[in-house]
């Protein structure tokens, strides 16, 4: 950025994504944010802005993941601050966004988390939100607001385009129906094939995956979706493909949700490498597949992303398979 925007752009740092933030500010030149968090005794959370906000544009980054509810209040309450500054405009930006995955009523008297907390970032204040794979488009529409929904594909891609001539042959693999339209998008970009996993359910509890609509055998499996949680679905796809002779298998993900047996799964499971970006910092927690994991950043995507909101400038370019990180 010029140096003109470091008085009219302020980006700052929820604590869940401290790290980020810094990595961010460093590519567009520009000074963190000053403000800190504090906790009353009681377990309050107090948010302060250090420095004048009035009449600029104020970005606030927060990943709201475990702990979901603790993170997402400290969000709401970094937005109000802002607002009662009187920033001009704050956009929220959520690398991973919490209860993004209850979107819809699947069953009777359950509630549409997703929406309820697109209504909270709004009643706070916020004015525009950019977010990365928040697991379905259509949540976008639970927003009254703006909404910039970016994807990791680019930084992931760049990563497999980085490694492609010892990867060899490859096959995208969706472990679910779910998962194609993303499967064939990076066989399109990578220049794979495309395989499916047939998962059959047999029962309410029981769901069986025993056969492939495409061939593996010989070729390097990558397997992509937008996060993984107890890595269940993924690992089992792994173990089939494996049986139906594929070399190698290769997972990646943008959010590394990893909870519950994720940890066991993945390093008990012939799955080599685990490709994850930092919207959800892996940190010691993933020592246990310290061997397979690949962690990549998106701060330079994110980056980029508000280098044009601010300059009201086009973010759809940077769908595109072609970008390169953000250099200008």
């Amino acid at each position: 950025m010029s140096r003109s925007d470091i008085n009219d752009v302020k980006i700052f740092a929820g604590r869940a994504s401290r790290s980020m933030v810094e990595s961010m500010c460093r590519y567009l030149e520009l000074p963190v944010g000053q403000g800190h968090v504090d906790m009353f005794p009681d377990g309050e959370i107090i948010v302060k802005v250090e420095e004048d906000v009035r009449g600029r544009d104020c970005f606030i980054v927060q990943s709201t993941y475990h702990p979901v509810n603790a993170h997402l209040m400290e969000l709401l309450i970094w937005v109000d601050c802002l607002r009662r500054a009187s920033a001009e405009r704050i956009t929220v930006v959520l690398p991973y966004m919490g209860y993004a995955r209850q979107d819809r009523k699947d069953e009777g008297r359950v509630p549409i988390t997703a929406k309820l907390m697109a209504n909270l970032i709004t009643t706070a204040g916020a004015h525009r939100v950019l977010a990365l794979d928040m697991h379905a488009e259509q949540i976008q529409g639970f927003f009254d607001i703006p909404v910039d929904h970016l994807h990791a594909a680019p930084v992931l891609v760049n990563y497999f385009e980085s490694i492609r001539e010892e990867l060899g042959d490859i096959v995208l693999v969706s472990p679910d129906v779910g998962n194609v339209k993303m499967a064939n998008a990076y066989a399109k970009w990578l220049g794979g094939d495309l395989a499916i996993v047939d998962k059959r359910r047999q029962s309410g509890s029981q769901v069986v995956s025993d056969n492939i609509i495409g061939s593996v055998e010989g070729k390097t499996v990558l397997m992509v979706d937008d996060m993984i949680s107890t890595a269940g679905t993924m690992c089992e796809a792994a173990k089939l493909v494996m049986k139906h002779g594929a070399k190698d298998v290769i997972a990646g993900a943008t959010h590394a949700v990893l909870v519950g047996l994720a940890m066991e799964r993945l390093s008990d499971s012939p799955i080599s490498k685990v490709v994850v970006t930092d919207t959800i910092p892996c940190g010691s927690r993933c020592a246990p597949i310290q061997d397979k994991l690949v962690e990549l950043s998106v701060a330079q995507l994110l980056g980029e992303a508000i280098h044009r909101i601010h300059h009201h400038e086009s973010v759809s370019s940077l769908f595109r398979k072609d970008f390169d990180g953000g250099k200008r």
